[in-house]
Order: C-alpha cells, then sequence, then structure tokens
C-alpha cells in the first residue's frame, strides 16, 4: 500500500516525510508496458525518483494545484514529468530518444552537454484567465559548475535556493517501489532579548540539524527500498523525540480525458485534423502518462468544429 508519513523533531524546528509508493508505481509502469511502450530500467529509475519527490515536495508546501516536477536537457532523456495534485494524486512519464546505457546516471540521461535544465511548476486549481502559473528552474550543475550526479541532489539545491532552507533528501527507485525520504529545517520563529543567547540558540538548532540530515544520509537505497516506514524512523533516529502523524495515501490517477483532447485537436484546428483524416483516415491520441486511446473517426472529427447549438440532436462526438 502506497503511503507518505510526516514526522516533526520534538523541540527541534526539523520536519521530515518519507514515501513509499507501491501500487500506483507498478500501475505507472503496467500501462506503459500495455501500451507497448515500456523504458529502459535507468529511464524507469528516474520516473520512479521523481514520482517519490513530487509527492514528497507538494505535501511538503500543501499546494492547492498542481505541482509539476520537470527535468530536460541534451540526452537521450529529452524530458521527464511528474505531476502530483493536492490530493496527492500522481502521474509521469519520459520522452526518450535513442539509446540509454544500462548504467546511466542523471548527467547521461540529460545532462550530457551540460544543458540539463530542472523545473517545478506550481499551477494552481481553478486558475483565471491571465493568471500564470509559477515556475522555478535551476541548472544540473551545483554552486562551482559541477554536475550534480543525482536528482536529490538537483533538488536540495533547488530547495536552499528557493525557499531558503536546508533540505536532505533521499530517494530509490526500482520496478517495484518508488520511495524517498525528506528532511528539512524550518525558519525559527520569534527573537531573543540578547544576541548572545540568540546566537547560542542558532548554533545549537544548526547542530541538530546536521545530526538528524547525517543520520538520513546514512540511509541505503536497498534499506529505503526494502523496509517499511516503521523500521526505517526507529534504526534512523531510535535516539530522537520523533512525532508522527497519521499517514496519508497516495495514489495514482490521470487526469486525461477524451474532452480535453478534442480541446486540443480543436487547437490544432481543422485544417490540420483533416490532413490527419486524409492521411490516416482517423485520428488516434494516446496519453503520454497512462497510455489510454482515444479514437475520432471523421464523423467525431467534424463534430469538433461544429458550434454545440449546430449539432444534429444526441450527438456522441466527445462521448
Amino acid at each position: 500500500m502506497s503511503e507518505l508519513h510526516k514526522f516533526l523533531f520534538e523541540g527541534l524546528p526539523v520536519r521530515g516525510m518519507l514515501v513509499r509508493l507501491t501500487e500506483g508505481w507498478q500501475e505507472v509502469l503496467q500501462r506503459r508496458a500495455e501500451a507497448g511502450d515500456a523504458f529502459p530500467r535507468p529511464v524507469r529509475q528516474l520516473m520512479g525518483e521523481m514520482a517519490a519527490a513530487g509527492v514528497l515536495m507538494q505535501s511538503n508546501i500543501n499546494f492547492n494545484g498542481a505541482l509539476v516536477l520537470q527535468v530536460h536537457g541534451d540526452g537521450p532523456v529529452k524530458l521527464a514529468v511528474a505531476e502530483v495534485q493536492s490530493d496527492l494524486a500522481f502521474r509521469v512519464t519520459a520522452k526518450v530518444v535513442g539509446d540509454v546505457p544500462e548504467d546511466a546516471q542523471l548527467e547521461g540521461l540529460v545532462n550530457v552537454r551540460g544543458h540539463g535544465r530542472c523545473a517545478i511548476t506550481l499551477d494552481p486549481q481553478g486558475r483565471v484567465p491571465g493568471q500564470q502559473p509559477y515556475q522555478g528552474v535551476v541548472a544540473l550543475h551545483g554552486d562551482h559548475r559541477e554536475p550534480l550526479q543525482r536528482l536529490s541532489e538537483v533538488l536540495e539545491h533547488y530547495m536552499l535556493q528557493s525557499e531558503q532552507l536546508d533540505t536532505k533528501l533521499i530517494l530509490a527507485a526500482d520496478d517495484n517501489i518508488a520511495a524517498g525520504l525528506l528532511i528539512q529545517r524550518l525558519p525559527v520563529e520569534g527573537s531573543r532579548n540578547l544576541e548572545g543567547q540568540r546566537n547560542e540558540d542558532e548554533i545549537g538548532l544548526n547542530e541538530a540539524y546536521n545530526r538528524i540530515a547525517h543520520l538520513a544520509a546514512t540511509l541505503t537505497s536497498e534499506e529505503l527500498l526494502t523496509l517499511d516506514a516503521e523500521t526505517v524512523l526507529r534504526r534512523l533516529f531510535w535516539e530522537e523525540d520523533v512525532r508522527r502523524f497519521e499517514p496519508t495515501m497516495p495514489r495514482f490517477a490521470c487526469t486525461c480525458s477524451r474532452e480535453r483532447v478534442a480541446d486540443m485537436l480543436r487547437n490544432l484546428g481543422q485544417d490540420e485534423v483533416d490532413g490527419i483524416l486524409t492521411e490516416q483516415g482517423k485520428v488516434e491520441v494516446g496519453c503520454d502518462f497512462c497510455g489510454r486511446q482515444y479514437l475520432f473517426d471523421p464523423i467525431d472529427a467534424d463534430e469538433l468544429f461544429i458550434p454545440a447549438r449546430d449539432q444534429p440532436p444526441g450527438s456522441t462526438a466527445l462521448n
């Protein structure tokens, strides 16, 4: 069962989250395999880590809308996308061109010539006309221009730049589980009357966060993928006073629909759609996320461009 566990360290400005995606992640891979579009192992691993990271980040900010995590660049993975809604429904996909080495890491997948980028987009629910989503973009290298080798490092760098909050992130994925652990320092509220007292407190809090982040960094990929949440937290933080909350249940869900595909075809224009019909006799569109196929025959396609008031009674163009 997919679960997201939130927890706090009592008396310390440090919070954490642990996510394990099981059935939903397996459904993602199964749907793509059934659609004849299975991904190479390194791409599946990247997609799983992105799904886990997206769930952690969405839950971390509790955003009312879609959080979209994208990685794109100049390697065989031209684009990888994970989208997570406010109810933790997630979907993930990738566009791959060319061969993927079996041992490829992040640099070999999307950052071969240093042009890779990571973007996080926040798209509000019920966005009004003219309102633009918020987007932050970072390169796939650190402050000293060295390439970052893991997605977790990229996202740690992003959160430090965008939120000014130190974050430790551990991610792992195989064909059964996509999992992640996030530890983050919280801003300290209030102030002290004495400057010296404030400095002493800040030093102590920094040391506490560094200790907890160091413990988190000892978690191996194998442990993250094979141990349940209770065991992971007990092994890592057995000396800490951890307050845990009731887990929530992330799930796979795709937001594609025949209506959305119809709108996309209308945006293409009737001339473009007619050209596809002339060439292929039908218009067939597959969802990149879930693999579902949407078929429009010539009658369906013609009705896309008939105003609703002029459509014959009982039209089934969008059913």
